[in-house]
């Protein structure tokens, strides 16, 4: 194995910063701002995992890593400790509501699929289903007019909801996609990073990927297609297990051990 030098790294790192860049600059962001979140953020990570004995990294030794000045990395460090918690994770609540009405009985027909839900009211409801899986702090009209407009719902002549698709996808660049974008990024390169510097005998991470350079133009469509297809049906028995395998929810199961687990697909092309 040839160990990777730093202009190797920086190559690679090009690769993955061009479209994030390109993000960034249809929102607005300037390369100084982004600049200063590369400074903090590498001080925050230099500080959290390069301790020694499980204590955070001491300044000097920050400095060493990052190449910054001790006097800037404690200016970083007291910005980190004014700033908000980072985003982690994030699933709309959207597609909560909408992997909960597929999969929990209580919201199913006898067919097993996704039943016919009245707005509000008793029983098995729209409203009672955002409060099943923590989105009862959302007017249940502003959370189904989201899915509406995303296809993902539809409202019957009779007044009942019908679940028209499994996923949330908003169709803009709005927060919640910019959001979900920040999500599904770091999970990727958390994947990797876990790959790269695991030592003894810590199992690697899943990560796989058919691609093939000398595909005919002509088939996009038609695998676009096949991905939504098999994709879907995979990440579906995937949301199952982990449904299956979920930690109740109550006051004897909330001492239990519990971690963020789940797996992605993505579609490439270029």
């Amino acid at each position: 194995m040839t160990p990777a030098n730093s202009t190797r790294v920086l190559a690679s790192t090009r690769q993955w910063l061009k479209p994030a860049i390109h993000v960034l600059l249809r929102c607005g962001v300037t390369w100084k701002e982004f600049s200063q979140l590369a400074k903090t953020t590498y001080v925050e990570v230099a500080s959290q995992r390069f301790g020694k004995r499980g204590r955070p990294t001491n300044v000097s030794r920050t400095a060493v890593l990052t190449g910054l000045a001790r006097r800037d990395v404690r200016k970083q460090r007291e910005q980190l400790t004014r700033a908000p918690e980072p985003l982690a994770g994030y699933v709309t609540k959207a597609s909560l509501v909408l992997s909960a009405w597929h999969l929990f009985p209580d919201f199913q027909d006898k067919h097993g699929k996704p039943a016919l839900l009245a707005l509000e009211g008793s029983g098995a409801t729209f409203e009672s289903l955002l409060r099943r899986v923590g989105a009862g702090d959302v007017r249940p009209t502003t959370l189904l007019k989201e899915l509406i407009e995303a296809g993902a719902v539809r409202k019957r002549a009779d007044g009942r909801l019908e679940a028209l698709e499994r996923n949330y996808i908003p169709h803009a660049m709005d927060e919640q996609l910019l959001r979900l974008w920040g999500s599904v990024l770091a999970d990727i390169a958390a994947t990797y990073a876990h790959n790269l510097m695991r030592e003894g005998r810590t199992p690697a991470r899943f990560e796989r990927a058919a691609v093939n350079a000398r595909v005919a133009a002509s088939s996009l469509a038609e695998f676009r297609r096949f991905l939504e297809l098999e994709g879907q049906a995979f990440l579906e028995r995937v949301d199952a297990w982990l449904t299956a395998h979920e930690v109740a929810d109550s006051a004897a199961a909330r001492d239990a051990q519990t971690l963020r687990l789940g797996a992605g697909l993505y579609h490439i092309q270029d």
